[in-house]
């Protein structure tokens, strides 16, 4: 079960990094984000959330049913 709870965070996770990103790179082109090599940091942003969102799922998980 916690893998399953594991990976919903993960899941919710990457939502909110998607939208973070959709948030911080509004006002760029779509010429800046296929060229711009300073942008692809953002990426990893997203990964790093998503990664963040299933820790704090499967913690919660654990507190509130382990």
């Amino acid at each position: 079960m916690v893998y399953v709870i594991g990976f919903i965070g993960f899941v919710v996770g990457f939502c909110v990094g998607q939208m973070m990103l959709m948030f911080l790179l509004r006002h760029k082109t779509n010429e800046d984000l296929k060229t711009d090599p300073r942008l692809k940091i953002y990426g990893l942003l997203n990964w790093l959330v998503a990664g963040i969102g299933s820790i704090v799922f499967v913690s919660l998980y654990g507190q509130y049913f382990g």
